[in-house]
């Protein structure tokens, strides 16, 4: 927890909160990616790529 409160204090001092969807965007493709890595719904998955 300690990296994202990190993450939060540079974007809010920084004020780059333009990033911030690209980081959500990129978590969620990868939370995406690891579940669908065992089951069965994989391949319909991977053709999205």
């Amino acid at each position: 927890m300690d990296f994202l409160r990190d993450l939060w204090g540079f974007l809010k001092q920084r004020k780059k909160f333009w990033l911030l969807p690209i980081i959500v965007t990129l978590l969620g493709l990868g939370v995406l990616i690891v579940l669908a890595s065992g089951t069965a719904i994989a391949p319909f998955i991977y053709t999205l790529f």
